[in-house]
């Protein structure tokens, strides 16, 4: 299974950038955390929508068909470490590839939300992109260790 993580902003702080590479090196083979960082659409002289409605596209188009798609979303399901691994493996049984489409400054557009398979919240703040690829890893990683009976996660 691959845990495709699609968002929008590609260039990160260098600690953003090393923080991840050392996440994703960590998942086993059969679940494998890849990161596809999508164009941010210019805002000068467009709509919040028309933006928005590019974005979405990028997303469709990066996408893998058939792939269960996760949208991050400050009004999505909360869920603790052990509910997220119960929902990761959930996706891995499932057989499909996993898309968790995180947005750019203005969100995702509505289209996109109310087509994806269900929505994630990371947190009650509103956090920097750069900070949620981070720690979006880390609960992924968290949530797979804890399916392999691994240490790193402790109640």
């Amino acid at each position: 299974m691959r845990l495709l993580v699609l968002a929008v902003g590609q260039r990160q702080p260098a600690w953003a950038d090393a923080a991840w590479a050392d996440f994703a090196k960590r998942f086993p083979p059969e679940m494998r955390l890849e990161l596809k960082a999508l164009k941010a659409e210019p805002r000068a002289g467009r709509s919040v929508a028309q933006c928005l409605a590019a974005e979405a596209a990028r997303f469709e188009a990066a996408c893998p068909k058939g792939a269960r798609r996760i949208v991050l979303d400050e009004r999505g399901t909360r869920r603790s470490t052990a509910q997220l691994a119960e929902r990761l493996r959930a996706w891995r049984d499932d057989g499909r590839d996993a898309a968790l489409l995180i947005g750019g400054p203005d969100g995702l557009d509505d289209g996109l939300q109310c087509s994806a398979d269900e929505s994630l919240r990371l947190s009650d703040l509103t956090l920097p992109h750069a900070l949620a690829r981070v720690l979006l890893a880390e609960a992924l990683y968290r949530a797979c260790t804890l399916l392999q009976g691994h240490p790193y996660h402790r109640e």
